[in-house]
């Protein structure tokens, strides 16, 4: 079983490489639920929204959220009624936040609405939010405290940020079958997500973080970042304001606690053996993806590299 933990866009195009290389029934997917929002009344979980698109084979690649081919004529009524339209939901897209918001409202948990709309989906992979508990990414910013999809779609992601923290998380327990996935699993893979708010809401989570460090199973984290900014989004914004480096290493720091490799773009080749001189295992390779092809040899190679991660461990171990 490959356990990935993962958000946003990138993280969606990481697994969207990944069922095409594997069968769905080998991946478990962990996600980020801490851009959850309440919309119009209803509980929008905008990572969960990707990861189940990708593995039905619905996701806009041209937007890279949202249903492919989406209408937006309750948006367009909503506002001339009047209500807020600046996170633009579709009109198929809207359909799962009405079946997800009744199913909690029926007394399921986050999780269990996961798998329900999963099924209804025709999903092989088993997809897990990181918490049932509400964990909500702050961005604390001179125009005040914002949540993540404020700050990212709202306001375009053009305030200066003072700081990040994760409301909630300390109380929060991990869904169930989440540590359990990590335990057993073959190899994890943290996605090239944003360290901050995609990946770091789920290491906030209690737990989590030794699970990664007690799993036998091998680590590997793909870059978001390319040279000294990301491939996207705000993620360099981000890592600064949490005193990260705004670089290969800042990624291989935010993870140095259970990391066993880091796979980096070929442009990082010289940053990537300096990193490997401060005992960091990483290796290179064409991480940007644009095309099907690129998000697939990209899943074959990290997949490649933590089966040889395997295979040796299983050579020296006396058991």
């Amino acid at each position: 079983m490959i356990v990935v933990l993962t958000g946003g866009t990138g993280g969606a195009k990481f697994v969207d490489g990944l069922r095409h290389v594997i069968p769905q029934k080998e991946l478990t997917i962990i996600v980020n639920t801490g851009d959850d929002l309440d919309w119009w009344g209803l509980y929008v979980s905008p990572d969960l929204d990707s990861i189940t698109y990708v593995l039905a084979d619905r996701l806009s690649s041209e937007r890279g959220w949202g249903v492919r081919g989406d209408t937006f004529f309750c948006l367009q009524t909503m506002g001339d009624l009047g209500q807020p339209t600046w996170f633009h939901t579709g009109d198929r897209d809207l359909a799962l936040h009405l079946v997800r918001s009744k199913l909690i409202h029926e007394g399921r948990t986050l999780a269990e609405a996961t798998v329900e709309i999963a099924n209804k989906f025709g999903i092989g992979a088993r997809i897990l939010p990181m918490s049932n508990a509400r964990v909500e990414t702050r961005v604390d910013t001179p125009v005040g405290e914002l949540s993540f999809e404020e700050y990212f779609v709202q306001r375009w992601y053009q305030d200066p940020v003072k700081s990040v923290r994760f409301a909630g998380a300390t109380e929060a327990k991990p869904a169930p079958g989440v540590l359990d996935a990590i335990m057993s699993a073959g190899a994890v893979l943290i996605a090239p997500s944003n360290p901050v708010t995609s990946i770091g809401p789920i290491l906030a989570v209690p737990g989590i973080v030794a699970a990664l460090k007690r799993t036998r199973a091998p680590v590997a984290a793909v870059s978001p970042i390319i040279g000294a900014s990301a491939v996207s989004g705000p993620a360099g914004i981000l890592m600064t304001a949490q005193k990260l480096p705004v670089s290969i290493t800042g990624v291989a720091q935010a993870y140095k606690e259970f990391l066993d490799i880091l796979i980096v773009d070929h442009q990082d080749a010289k940053a990537a053996k300096d990193l490997q001189r401060a005992g960091v295992r990483v290796h290179s390779a064409h991480t940007i993806m644009r095309t099907m092809q690129d998000k697939t040899q990209l899943a074959r190679t990290v997949l490649s590299l933590v089966a040889s991660k395997n295979t040796a461990h299983a050579a020296s171990d006396p058991s």
